[in-house]
Order: structure tokens, then C-alpha cells, then sequence
């Protein structure tokens, strides 16, 4: 019964039904309740660092329900980004009810296409993979796969990793630093995995080149069978989920390092060097995405039984309110320069 909490997720799916379908201020009714009523819940209730014992851990570890649930995302994503396109094009909507349902989609598609895709892409399966795949592609940013696994979670906590905030970097400025370095290191990657196998970079394993090209027939496809605003307005959200990546990666690495050794190398990554979370919705509703520190520390861990530890440093909310105070750079950085002089 303890993976039925995370059905949790499904409450966002249906607020974006209601966006789709209904008008005024209910087109916004995702966003109220991403950054409103998650921040205020998580503001009453204590976060929850208990752990399964190694006996629970092992049982729920084999608990297929849980892979089940992150299955179950995958139609429902599909589903609403189809649903997406007739809702935007859907006569008499106001401009301010377009861009909450542009907003709405863009919710979904970072915290299903793009979460979701995140923890598949982590199975060592080829058809979870692909699950991973489809999602990311319904979020148009495939590029993370290869650059995720083979770089982020490499040189995470280091001036190498496109996703690591820097002490005072400004989170406007790491959105760009961010989406565009790590696309380039995922090329990057690939050529040089390619490379090693003795393959022309322009081959059919390159991801990125298959990537590449299905995201193109996807636009084109968009384009042809729904026409240019469509398609517009699916990149609007596309970016819109993307920036919610980008939110989350500033919130979860901001200022952390890695020690360099006097070779050069860095020390191996530990739970220290990333910022952990352990509020109770936020953990729900990302499928425990923010116990981020075990989840560096051991990439293939399946999500549900990701522990919190004591050495971890602790964000002083949830996921939703960390987004907001990353919004407001003076107030981000007066809360938390502190608290990494206390680390």
C-alpha cells in the first residue's frame, strides 16, 4: 500500500483537465496549485526523513506497483499533449486563458515528461529507456538522456557540470548556461562514445542524431496536421517545462563542490553535494526527486526507496517554494549563502 501515496501525481493531470476545459481563473489552476497550495501544505507539516529498514527496503525494492505508477504517467502525458492542441485552438479563449493553459502544459510536461523520462532513463532496461525517451521527446528536450547520465551525474558539484549552480549565479542566467552547455555536451558525448567504437559521429547510435531527427518529424508533424500557432504554442510549453527543469537543477546543486584533489581529479561524489528535501508533498508529487543526495550518490536506485541521511544539507522548504525564492535572486541569496556558510 505504501506506493498507492504516489498516485499523488495525479492530482496535477487533473487540474490541468479542469484548465483545458473550463475558462477565467480556473485555466490557471496548475500553477495555484504547484506554487501556492504545495508551498503553503508543505509549510504546515514537518518533512519526513524516516528511512525503510534493509528488510522494507528490500521488499519494496521488488514492489513492481511502483514502476506501474510511472507507467501509468505515460498515456496520460500523451494524452493531455494531444488534448493540449484542441484546448489552445478552442474558440473564444481569452489571451490570458491561452497562456494558462500554455502554462498548464508546460507544468505537465516538466513534471511527467521530463521528471518521469528522468527516472526511466535511470532503469538499466532498454524498454524503460524508451518509455524515458517518449517522455522527453513529448517535452522536447531528449538531449537530457545522454548528457544527464553521462555528464551531470559525472561531473555534478564541479565548474564542469552545466547543471551546478555557482555561488551567486543568477538563476536567469543559469537557464541559458544550463539548457545550451548540456546540449552541447550531449552531442558532445555521444561523438566521443562513437569515436571510441570507431563510428562516424553520423550514425544511427548516435542518440542525439536519432534525437535530432524526431523531434524534427515530431514539429513537422505538428505543423502539417495542426498548423503554425499549434506548433508555436508547443514550443511555448515545451520551454516552459524546460524551465522547470532548469529550476530544479539550480535549487538542487546551488554552490556545491567537490573537493579537487592535487592531481586535479575531484573527490568521489557523496551525499553532501547535493541539496536533499524531504517534504512530504514535493516528494510525492517528483516520485521522491527530492532526496536528490542519495539519488547522486547512487543513480540506478529506484526512486521509492531513496533514503534521507543526516549528512545531506537540507533545503529550508519544498521543491515548489525553493522555485520561488530561486525567483527572487536577492532573497535566494540571502538564504542561502548563508546556509552554505553553515555547511
Amino acid at each position: 500500500m505504501r506506493s498507492l501515496k504516489f498516485l499523488t501525481v495525479f492530482l496535477l493531470p487533473l487540474c490541468v483537465y479542469f484548465s483545458f476545459t473550463m475558462h477565467g481563473w480556473i485555466t490557471y489552476l496548475p500553477l495555484i496549485f504547484s506554487f501556492l497550495l504545495i508551498p503553503l501544505v508543505e509549510f504546515l507539516f514537518k518533512p519526513t526523513a524516516g528511512n525503510f529498514s534493509k528488510e522494507q527496503e528490500k521488499k519494496e525494492k521488488e514492489n513492481k506497483l511502483y514502476t506501474y505508477i510511472l507507467y501509468a504517467t505515460i498515456p496520460i502525458q500523451l494524452y493531455f499533449l494531444r488534448f493540449f492542441f484542441d484546448a489552445v485552438q478552442e474558440p473564444h479563449v481569452e489571451t490570458y486563458e491561452l497562456i494558462g493553459r500554455l502554462i498548464s502544459m508546460g507544468l505537465l510536461s516538466g513534471t511527467i515528461g521530463i521528471n518521469v523520462g528522468h527516472e526511466l532513463g535511470h532503469r538499466n532496461n532498454r524498454i524503460e529507456e524508451f518509455l524515458g525517451e517518449i517522455l522527453l521527446l513529448s517535452a522536447m528536450n531528449t538531449h537530457f538522456l545522454p548528457y544527464h547520465n553521462a555528464g551531470h551525474h559525472l561531473n555534478v558539484a564541479t565548474p564542469n557540470d552545466a547543471a551546478t549552480a555557482r555561488k551567486n549565479e543568477l538563476i536567469y542566467a543559469f537557464f541559458i548556461r544550463s539548457h545550451f552547455t548540456s546540449y552541447k555536451q550531449a552531442w558532445q558525448l555521444e561523438n566521443k562514445r562513437l569515436k571510441h567504437a570507431g563510428r562516424s559521429w553520423f550514425h544511427p547510435q548516435n542518440r542525439m542524431v536519432i534525437y535530432t531527427l524526431l523531434n524534427i518529424t515530431l514539429c513537422t508533424a505538428i505543423f502539417y496536421f495542426h498548423g503554425a500557432f499549434i506548433l508555436l504554442y508547443f514550443i511555448i510549453a515545451s520551454v516552459i517545462g524546460i524551465l522547470l527543469l532548469e529550476s530544479v537543477n539550480y535549487i538542487e546543486h546551488y554552490g556545491l563542490l567537490r573537493e579537487q584533489r592535487e592531481s586535479g581529479r575531484y573527490e568521489k561524489v557523496k551525499r553532501t553535494h547535493s541539496w536533499n528535501s524531504d517534504h512530504v508533498i514535493g516528494k510525492l508529487m517528483l516520485f521522491n526527486l527530492s532526496r536528490h543526495s542519495d539519488h547522486h550518490y547512487n543513480g540506478s536506485k529506484h526512486y521509492q526507496i531513496l533514503k534521507s541521511l543526516p549528512e545531506s544539507p537540507q533545503m529550508p522548504t519544498g521543491y515548489p517554494g525553493m522555485v520561488i525564492l530561486a525567483l527572487i535572486p536577492p532573497l535566494w541569496f540571502s538564504v542561502m549563502n548563508k546556509k552554505l556558510q553553515d555547511l
